[in-house]
């Protein structure tokens, strides 16, 4: 009898899980973006007869219904913290944790992808530069990776290696190299990118090797607001959160930001506070992901001008690269097109052009276009 009992609950709490769930899948109201992942989820598919006799329907179906199943950022934590304490796997879905960072795992090194970056410069060298006075060159942003990976056994490609491929590529560049004045803890331990407060020294060196220079002094600003880095949000894990902190002084105070992304010219401060309220804080630099940006020194006192090819890592450099022009262009070739550069971006009143990617993205070149 009591075996018999404990069947008949063992079988009424498992169904009532399994429709219970089902029922609150079926009718709870859709998500439609996912805070904690930072991108639009796949909705439910319509219901008809025609969908569901294609198979559309079921496809549809079956592509959404992770997306939408109930508590999916509770699960998610579970599943993270199960693989990371409980079956001691160095990784959650390439997420990891080493030296109160959160990474991802950027491995093998991809010739093909270093190939196609170096045919987008070319690109942009042969058909808007090569016939102008402007010095054209190149730095390589390493990723966190390189300073905390190998040495907590993950994988890991040679940054030296990967550099040199990228300068080969590009003969018609000066290459500047700042990785040996970067470490671990000049990047956000939540996030891929480096601390605007951490890279003076960067934005230093660049102005230096270029032929210019600045002063270098700067008021640190706080945002009264936790910085959850991407990883916090992919890895499921609660970790501590990051302060972002951005640096003022008179030239980028005074400074003014055009940015061209919607077919009309829209002028914002260099930092955009809007992006307070965004998911992503990183946004406040330079507004985020934007086509083209061109930023004017209202108190240059001589002329000089700047063309940044850049990555999201660009935008927080861009402002401190600001005193030793009177106008920086500030262009990602993944938001428009490189043969859609002419007329848009003033290539004959250049002196400078500064190629400076990460390596995240020139081993994933395809996103450039």
């Amino acid at each position: 009898m009591k075996d018999k009992l404990k069947y008949i609950i063992t079988v009424v709490l498992s169904a009532a899980i399994i429709f219970g769930f089902s029922a609150w899948f079926l009718l709870k109201a859709p998500t439609e973006y996912s805070d904690s992942e930072r991108r639009a989820l796949k909705l439910l598919p319509d219901f008809s007869i025609e969908n569901v006799l294609s198979g559309k329907y079921m496809s549809e179906f079956e592509d959404a219904s992770p997306d939408q199943f109930p508590l999916r950022d509770l699960f998610r934590s579970i599943k993270a913290y199960a693989s990371e304490y409980l079956f001691f796997r160095m990784d959650n879905n390439k997420i990891f944790q080493a030296q109160g960072h959160l990474s991802k795992l950027e491995y093998p090194m991809k010739d093909d992808m270093i190939d196609y970056a170096g045919e987008k410069f070319t690109y942009i060298y042969e058909n808007y530069l090569k016939d102008t006075d402007a010095e054209i060159y190149l730095s390589v942003v390493p990723d966190k990776n390189c300073f905390i990976a190998e040495n907590n056994g993950y994988l890991s490609f040679n940054y030296d290696e990967f550099a040199e491929k990228i300068k080969e590529k590009t003969p018609f560049a000066q290459y500047i190299d700042i990785k040996p004045l970067l470490s671990a803890d000049d990047y956000y331990t939540t996030d891929t990118h480096w601390k605007q407060e951490s890279i003076r020294d960067i934005a230093m060196k660049l102005l230096n090797e270029m032929g210019t220079t600045g002063k270098g002094e700067y008021t640190e600003n706080v945002i009264d607001k936790p910085f959850y880095g991407v990883y916090y949000n992919q890895s499921g894990l609660k970790v501590p959160t990051d302060k972002l902190i951005y640096l003022t002084n008179d030239v980028i105070d005074s400074a003014v930001v055009t940015n061209y992304d919607t077919g009309k010219a829209v002028s914002k401060p260099v930092y955009d506070m809007t992006k307070v309220d965004t998911p992503d804080l990183y946004e406040v630099f330079l507004s985020g992901t934007v086509a083209v940006s061109v930023i004017e020194n209202t108190k240059a006192e001589e002329n000089r001008e700047l063309i940044l090819f850049r990555d999201s890592f660009g935008s927080s450099v861009a402002p401190l690269l600001l005193e030793g022009y009177s106008k920086v262009t500030v262009v990602d070739i993944r938001y428009i097109a490189s043969s859609a550069l002419r007329g848009v971006v003033d290539f004959e009143n250049a002196d400078d052009v500064l190629f400076l990617y990460s390596t995240v993205l020139l081993n994933n070149s395809v996103a450039m276009k």
